[in-house]
């Protein structure tokens, strides 16, 4: 009789608690399984903090967050030409050295330029087709802007998080 009552223990035990209890463990001569604790897993790389590590990078090197929210209403158009320039090739040697980039359709602007290279379910998402446009997608058209496409990112692990692009500066005297 005595082993019924324990099989009904063990029974209800596990499918009310999820284990034996003690008592029922101590009776069976069993002993428990040490159990290590799960092993955190690593956050997915979140979109959100690789545009933020970008953003941060443009800051960084070439001040670009700045620029941008600053109001140059005030400044002439050679004040802003001469600032653009410097801020040009910094913005470009920041990304180039993160993001290799290349273009959607390897072709010169403004002339034919056919889709057939590039598959039906794929043309959504690289091809936007402007202008007079019919209701089927056409083979081709005039290509008035090749398009960029990130062949390979290689960014830095995000140094502040929180989406900090920058830390504000303080400085002591």
């Amino acid at each position: 009789m005595g082993r019924i009552i324990l099989a009904f223990q063990s029974f209800f035990g596990i499918l009310f608690r999820g284990s034996l209890s003690e008592e029922t463990v101590t009776t069976l001569g069993l002993m428990k399984r040490p159990v290590a604790p799960p092993k955190p897993a690593e956050p997915p790389a979140d979109h959100i903090d690789g545009a933020v590590e970008l953003l941060a990078i443009l800051q960084r090197d070439s001040r670009l967050v700045d620029f941008l929210m600053e109001d140059i209403g005030a400044y002439d158009d050679e004040q802003v030409g001469a600032a653009v320039r410097s801020l040009h090739d910094q913005c470009r040697d920041a990304l180039l050295r993160y993001v290799r980039l290349a273009p959607v359709i390897d072709a010169v602007e403004g002339t034919y330029a056919a889709t057939s290279a590039i598959a039906a379910r794929d043309q959504a998402s690289l091809v936007k087709f402007i202008g007079n446009v019919p209701a089927t997608p056409p083979k081709g058209g005039t290509l008035r802007h090749k398009g960029w496409r990130a062949e390979k990112i290689e960014l830095p692990t995000p140094k502040h998080g929180m989406g900090v692009i920058a830390p504000a500066e303080i400085e002591i005297e």
